[in-house]
């Protein structure tokens, strides 16, 4: 079996895919199949979550790009950024992985967590789209992407 043991910068070459929810993104030892169907493992370092568009290199020079996956999610979207504000803190002292844009916030779908944006005033959909939360303040930035530009849509 082909084992994917460490990032690398994702201006690789690849030639393999491997399309992974958030979940799966945060683990770092994992049983998987790639796009093609072949069976592999990742034997990461601790504490790596993986963002679309990363590249994995095997223990034999395979490089394999991640793709996010789509998956279920909630996007809650209100133009009063006073009111964005507030749900961003009282979702993150849920500790609640989130997305954020100019005017929404998106996170993995939960009705409970729903009801209470809702009730703050922002407007809640539902779609399928890959999920990027924010990496965190205290992450280790050595090659996370520069995502400052999907912030400001």
């Amino acid at each position: 079996m082909l084992v994917f043991t460490e990032r690398v910068e994702h201006t690789h070459d690849h030639s393999q895919t491997i399309t992974l929810v958030y979940e799966l993104r945060q683990k770092a030892r994992l049983k998987t199949n790639l796009d093609s169907g072949e069976e592999v493992g990742l034997m990461l370092p601790r504490g790596i979550v993986l963002r679309g568009g990363d590249c994995l290199r095997s223990d034999n020079g395979v490089i394999a790009k991640v793709i996010a996956a789509p998956e279920q999610v909630t996007v809650a979207s209100c133009e009063d950024k006073l009111l964005i504000s507030k749900a961003c803190y009282h979702l993150g002292n849920r500790h609640i992985p989130l997305q954020i844009k100019k005017n929404s916030l998106i996170y993995q779908q939960d009705h409970v967590l729903d009801e209470m944006v809702a009730n703050l005033g922002l407007s809640i959909t539902h779609e399928m789209h890959a999920f990027e939360p924010e990496s965190g303040a205290y992450s280790n930035h050595s090659l996370e992407h520069s995502h400052k530009d999907e912030h400001t849509h």
